[in-house]
């Protein structure tokens, strides 16, 4: 596999079976009330979707609990995170490997999103990666991502230029034809053992 980012060659390697070990036990029934809330506001039925960047499934078993028939793809740049997902999840398409390597047909899917994966992007390819999404979906972008109003670099677990925070929802309408149909924001104190970490969230349909 060719990086085009350290960040990419990171997460694919360096730090793979740490990040699988750290997202291994969550409350799944937690993070199911959480996906209600940030679903809601859909319109329609969500048959297919495709979670960018899904580490070990954590997502799509939360998701499951909600929307049982929903049938769910996935890109994961780390092998060992995929060969979990693939082993434990039903998966209509997976693609192990970068987002921005990826090659699924156009208006694939319904629902298009990341949870925690846009700060560990090189800011240079934000714009790119957000583009991919926008190219997979049928209608509905979701991000869910720290919030920042400054963008900013954070140390992460010790290490330099792995995380970074800003306000992606406002990147995303400055370079995008689409619509918020909701956001919102799931504080950690109450979520943090479904797994999310004071995550801001935004829902966009394609116009």
């Amino acid at each position: 596999m060719v990086f085009k980012s350290e960040q990419e060659k990171f997460w694919a390697d360096t730090y793979a079976q740490d990040y699988i070990a750290k997202n291994s036990q969550f409350n799944h029934e937690l993070g199911a009330v959480a996906w209600g809330k940030m679903l809601a506001s859909m319109d329609g039925e969500l048959v297919k979707y495709l979670e960018c960047g899904c580490n070990i499934g954590r997502n799509i078993e939360q998701i499951r609990r909600i929307k049982p028939l929903a049938r769910a793809s996935v890109i994961e740049i780390s092998k060992p995170a995929f060969q979990f997902v693939s082993a434990n999840q039903s998966l209509e398409q997976a693609f192990n490997g970068a987002i921005l390597d990826s090659a699924f047909e156009p208006c694939s899917f319904d629902l298009v999103f990341t949870m925690g994966v846009l700060i560990h992007i090189n800011p240079d390819q934000l714009v790119a990666h957000m583009q991919k999404m926008l190219t997979y979906s049928k209608r509905y972008v979701l991000m869910g991502e720290y919030f920042s109003r400054t963008p900013e670099s954070i140390v992460y677990q010790g290490e330099y230029e792995k995380l970074f925070k800003r306000d992606f929802g406002k990147l995303f309408l400055e370079n995008f034809s689409a619509r918020l149909v909701d956001y919102g924001f799931l504080w950690g104190h109450l979520y943090d053992s479904a797994g999310f970490d004071d995550i801001t969230w935004w829902l966009f349909e394609k116009t």
